[in-house]
Formats: C-alpha cells, structure tokens, sequence
C-alpha cells in the first residue's frame, strides 16, 4: 500500500467516525436524554464497549452532554 492509499484509507476512517458521534449527538439531541446502557444496546453490534465509551467521552468534552450519576446521558450542546 503507498503512503497516498494510506492517507486515503486514514481520512475515509477518520469521516466515518465523525459520522457516527454526528448521528449518536443528533439521537441524543433528539430524545433529550437516555441511559448510557440503553444506548448502548442500541450501538453494541456496531462498536465494542471501548469505543463507545470514547465516543461519549468525546461528545461529554465538547460540552454536548452530560453523564448524570445514574449514567443518564442528558443533551446540554443547545436547542432541541
């Protein structure tokens, strides 16, 4: 594989990526809010425990949601 197929192969991983947490936000941003389990039984067959917990991190540092004490996920990111 040459560099360019590499990049290439990097960028459309990388795209993907932030078209799934950009369809996970909009779920969450849509219901308001939902038990980080129950989304997870939802996303299970698509991405193991690890990246889904990356995920959340992620939305959780952009300052779109919230991890309550009982693992509720609340939107906070703006209007509904």
């Amino acid at each position: 594989m040459t560099a360019a197929q590499t990049m290439e192969l990097h960028k459309s991983q990388v795209q993907a990526a932030v078209e799934i947490l950009r369809a996970v936000a909009e779920m969450i941003q849509s219901v308001g809010q939902i038990l980080s389990g129950q989304l997870y039984a939802l996303l299970m067959g698509k991405m193991d425990i690890e990246t889904y917990e990356r995920m959340i991190s992620t939305l959780i540092g952009a300052g779109l949601i919230r991890r309550e004490r009982s693992h509720m996920l609340v939107w906070i990111g703006g209007a509904r």
